[in-house]
């Protein structure tokens, strides 16, 4: 029996130049659609900047987008995929953690990156080689005033001394791990190989995000390989985590993929960063025809992948209708 796959729709928050009070009303109402489509969760992207090694454009603040999602929504899941958690301050999180979790009525998922780009440490201070550090001990620190009263920690970056926070919640948000091997993007200091530290952090996490595939998924099976070889030598079940996956895409109707690339091209441009070239993204996300996409789903669901973050390059509510139609009900 074939198995089924679980969808989410990271919403397209982008923070466009120019952008105004009608857009942002528009992507609210975008919010509502997701839902109504029946999407499990709703994700946003986090970054500070524009992160041009990767990217020709920012997003809103992550926890404030998330924040409006939940006043226009009832049922879908919010989540961070992924917050660079070391530009952070743990406990400020944590609050804002725990009362999004609460207005939303549990809704909050709470998914991490290291992050990577230099500008946005130097922006706030942090040392990028300080990055896995920082976000292992700011997960162990938010861990506990979530779960924990009059918490005590004595940690290399964070020392707190009988610290209560407010609200208190009833139950923790799943957390979610983003990382993998060196992404196509150029002038990123990722390794080529899933480092052990991110694999010892994955491992503790109730989910993991791959990086996004392009139309190879040999990478993210690899990558996935090792996450369960880890899991198995650490005597935890693979099953017990789920593995998920994200990628950005603009699905064309009726065309050969020479048009299909050519209509998907400056959108990607757009987001992505003129600098780019096609060959690059290609090989970093999803693209071409429907029937090519539905190939690289069908090997990533072959692979193991149990969720699946899908990414619209423009916030044209008839994306929403085509992905829904093309990937979301042919795999669910």
């Amino acid at each position: 029996m074939t198995r089924s796959l679980r969808f989410g729709l990271r919403i397209p928050s982008y923070a466009w130049p120019g952008i105004s009070y009608d857009d942002s009303s528009d992507l609210l109402h975008y919010c509502r659609q997701v839902e109504e489509h029946r999407y499990e969760d709703i994700w946003v992207i986090d970054h500070l900047l524009v992160s041009k090694g990767v990217y020709g454009v920012s997003w809103m603040d992550s926890l404030v987008m998330l924040a409006a999602a939940a006043g226009v929504t009832e049922r879908v899941g919010l989540g961070t995929a992924a917050l660079v958690l070391p530009l952070r301050h743990p406990v400020i999180l944590a609050k804002e953690i725990a009362s999004l979790h609460l207005l939303s009525g549990g809704r909050f998922r709470f998914g991490v990156a290291v992050g990577w780009d230099p500008d946005e440490f130097d922006a706030v201070g942090v040392s990028l080689r300080e990055r896995g550090k920082r976000t292992d001990e700011a997960l162990e620190l938010i861990r506990l005033l979530l779960s924990e009263e009059a918490v005590s920690f004595d940690g290399q970056f964070w020392q707190v001394d009988n610290l209560t926070i407010h609200p208190r919640i009833p139950d923790l948000p799943q957390i979610w791990v983003a990382g993998g091997t060196l992404t196509h993007a150029p002038d990123t200091p990722d390794k080529p190989y899933i480092a052990p530290g991110v694999l010892r952090r994955i491992a503790a996490a109730d989910g993991w995000m791959a990086r996004s595939s392009g139309s190879d998924p040999g990478d993210v099976k690899a990558d996935w390989q090792a996450v369960q070889d880890h899991l198995i030598s650490i005597g935890r079940d693979p099953d017990h985590l789920i593995f998920g996956a994200t990628q950005f895409l603009h699905v064309v109707e009726d065309a050969s993929r020479q048009e299909a690339l050519a209509a998907q091209m400056p959108h990607f441009l757009a987001v992505m960063g003129e600098h780019r070239t096609s060959e690059d993204l290609q090989a970093s996300y999803l693209t071409g025809t429907i029937d090519d996409m539905q190939e690289t789903v069908t090997g990533l669901r072959d692979a193991g992948l149990e969720y699946l973050i899908l990414t619209p390059l423009t916030n044209d509510p008839h994306q929403l209708d085509l992905i829904a139609r093309h990937l979301v009900e042919p795999f669910s």
